[in-house]
């Protein structure tokens, strides 16, 4: 029996798509499903799309709307960013502030889905309720990362250390060090000292100042410490620790070779 005769519409097929686990679907898949023209093809999706039962993400990559999720005309990024990177053929990993809610640090969901993935640097995507925002780096280890499940299978995830670090690193890009600041301080309640050793070996010698720096200052002493022993012997150069202020002009922490140039806000 041919695809068509299985599935008298386009409807049927993302029903029995949905039946089987799955809330995402290519233009590719389809055209190869059904053997009529692309140009009616596309009329089907449009009309979907019109009754919400689909939203387009990427040229030709759509999400299946559930009557669970018909008020938002979209589900929730984390039933969908892993198949929209294996779409796009990008690794990627869940990060920042969206990464610290998946670890239960910050008492509210972010309004902005945080990913990082390789160069180069992908468009944001905002539709309805979503709004997915990408950040690129150079490149990171898989072991640094954590496997979070859901509904439709697993989600790569930066781990304690990893999102703390990041956090750091990005600081200038997502609202300040001070925004930041509180979650870093509810990440490092959950950190161990070998998975934070571990994370510090992929990272630049500035980050870990930074970082071992803020550690310190939340009175995270023994983090701070395991921080500070993988600098220690070497020759540091001053870095400042925002890097969305003036350094001109301001004191530096000798330890951490680090110019305070932002107050940190600790309560």
């Amino acid at each position: 029996m041919n695809v068509k005769a299985q599935y008298p519409s386009l409807e049927a097929y993302l029903q029995r798509a949905l039946a089987n686990g799955r809330y995402t679907i290519s233009f590719k898949e389809l055209k190869e499903s059904f053997s009529i023209s692309e140009k009616a093809l596309l009329q089907s999706i449009f009309r979907l799309k019109e009754k919400g039962r689909l939203a387009q993400l990427r040229k030709g990559f759509y999400v299946i709307v559930t009557p669970q999720y018909s008020s938002q005309g979209m589900l929730p990024p984390s039933l969908l960013i892993d198949d929209l990177m294996t779409y796009l053929d990008r690794k990627y990993y869940v990060a920042l502030y969206s990464a610290a809610a998946l670890h239960g640090a910050g008492h509210q969901q972010p309004m902005v889905f945080q990913v990082i993935t390789e160069k180069p640097a992908l468009r944001a995507i905002v539709r309805q309720k979503l709004n997915l925002q990408f950040y690129t780096s150079s490149g990171w280890h898989d072991d640094n990362l954590v496997q979070f499940k859901t509904e439709t299978g697993f989600i790569n995830v930066s781990s304690l250390s990893l999102t703390a670090f990041d956090l750091v690193n990005y600081h200038k890009s997502i609202g300040g060090l001070n925004r930041a600041l509180p979650i870093i301080d509810e990440l490092a309640a959950q950190l161990k000292k070998a998975e934070l050793s571990k994370a510090c070996q992929y990272q630049k010698i500035a980050s870990i100042q930074r970082l071992g720096m803020i550690l310190e200052e939340l009175e995270y002493f023994e983090l701070s410490e395991v921080l500070f022993k993988k600098i220690q012997s070497l020759n540091l150069r001053t870095v400042p620790l925002s890097l969305a202020h003036n350094k001109e002009g301001v004191i530096k922490n000798s330890k951490w070779s680090v110019l305070i140039n932002n107050k940190l806000d600790i309560k």
